[in-house]
């Protein structure tokens, strides 16, 4: 496995910028970071093939496109059998409502992140779940609203974790 080169203070600055705004133009992201336009464009191709930058999408509002009812779903499973894993991640990404889904630990397996277009479908939703072979305990949170959305925190050294920041 390669070592990863390390970031400096403008690649720091790239990503920070990019996070605030994915469509930014090259020749406007070279200035804030304070990088004439073709080193900045080098460092913003590595930083992407490198794997620090995943993807530049849009966030949509799902409220605008007609999905009333957003919730998180923990689902706790009959067994942590790679086959009961593998089986469940196969059913949920047929399933194009559901937004996200981590694997975690603790009382559940799963936790999904879920959209319906009202109370309806949300129910219709955790049907489809129960109705997994897999599945032994559904648990649902429908969102009120959002408290905070904020970016990743970007520390001059990645791989030093401050946990009081």
């Amino acid at each position: 496995m390669t070592e990863r080169q390390p970031l400096d203070e403008f690649d720091l600055k790239i990503l920070s910028e990019l996070q605030k705004d994915g469509r930014i133009r090259n020749n406007e992201l070279a200035d804030r970071v304070g990088l004439s336009e073709p080193p900045c464009r080098r460092r913003v191709r590595s930083l992407r093939e490198r794997g620090y930058v995943s993807a530049i999408k849009a966030t949509l509002d799902e409220k605008l496109l007609g999905y009333e009812v957003i919730s998180y779903v923990l689902i706790q499973l009959q067994s942590q059998a790679q086959a009961t894993l593998q089986a469940f991640e196969r059913s949920i990404a047929a399933i194009p409502l559901v937004q996200q889904s981590w694997r975690i630990s603790g009382d559940a397996d799963y936790l999904l992140k879920c959209v319906a277009r009202n109370v309806e479908g949300m129910h219709q939703q955790l049907l489809q779940f129960s109705a997994m072979p897999e599945v032994r305990n559904i648990r649902t949170f429908p969102v009120l609203g959002v408290a905070k959305d904020a970016p990743l925190p970007i520390f001059p050294n990645p791989a030093a974790s401050d946990p009081g920041q």
